[in-house]
């Protein structure tokens, strides 16, 4: 069984794949300081909370944008999977399409898994939007390789920072405000973050197109995405496991050319 892991700066993702389907997906908030021996107990228990005790993983493959998590990481697969992981964006790793960015620059490898899943499952010509700490746009060409985009701060780290910044502001979750003006401190908050971040995404997406000067679908991945689609973006699919997908994507590519 393959084992994919994607190491975001908030959260870290954990999916069984048996070649066909995801068995299980587990998040934990990401730390460098967890060992790998802390991974496989949490993984494990949660595993067989889920009947899927017996499951044998023999391969994993990793994407990390927070690269001190890695090592234990790979301590993990080795101590008790008896395996070398591949490392997204690491030289051994393969990928379909290389990516078509300015010499020496190394995309994150995250936005090289959703360009790889992206393609799989769409073919090329695609903007991914995914939402994390960060909110990145990913183009991808006709061919399927990542040709750059676009990184704008995150939804919650926008709501952190003015909590942080504004004495007087209070931190709150992110929801669809039911009226665009706001009649509390609360419901402004909200307005500005929901709908100033649709008018963000709406923009970005609108000069991508032109600029690329061709049709594109417009794809929404990570947690924040189906809320968004009930506001005014246009969202041609919303993937939740586009990133997983394109590990799995990658993993296999490599196998075949190994």
């Amino acid at each position: 069984m393959l084992l994919c892991i994607d190491t975001g700066n908030t959260n870290t993702v954990f999916a069984i794949w048996d070649g066909d389907s995801i068995l299980g997906t587990w998040r934990a908030s990401t730390e460098h300081q967890r060992t790998g021996d802390q991974y496989f107990v949490w993984l494990s228990t949660l595993m067989e909370a889920e009947g899927l005790k017996d499951v044998m993983i023999d391969e994993v493959v990793i994407s990390s944008t927070v690269p001190r998590v890695v090592f234990n990481l790979r301590v993990l697969c080795d101590r008790y999977f008896g395996c070398r992981p591949l490392v997204v964006g690491k030289p051994e790793c393969l990928l379909p399409v290389p990516p078509r960015v300015d010499e020496g620059v190394r995309p994150g490898p995250d936005r090289l898994a959703n360009a790889a899943g992206a393609f799989d499952r769409h073919g090329g010509n695609i903007v991914v939007v995914d939402f994390g700490t960060a909110t990145n746009f990913d183009v991808v060409a006709e061919d399927g390789a990542y040709v750059g985009g676009v990184i704008a701060p995150g939804v919650n780290l926008s709501l952190e920072a003015l909590a942080a910044g504004a004495a007087a502001l209070p931190h709150v979750d992110i929801s669809q405000p039911a009226k665009v003006i706001g009649t509390d401190t609360v419901g402004c908050i909200q307005s500005g973050v929901f709908w100033g971040y649709s008018g963000l995404i709406e923009g970005l997406v609108a000069r991508i197109k032109a600029e690329y000067g061709r049709d594109m679908k417009v794809i929404g991945t990570g947690g924040l995405a189906p809320l968004f689609a009930q506001g005014d973006i246009r969202f041609d699919t919303i993937e939740d496991d586009l990133t997983v997908h394109g590990l799995t994507v990658i993993h296999r590519f490599n196998k075949d050319n190994s």
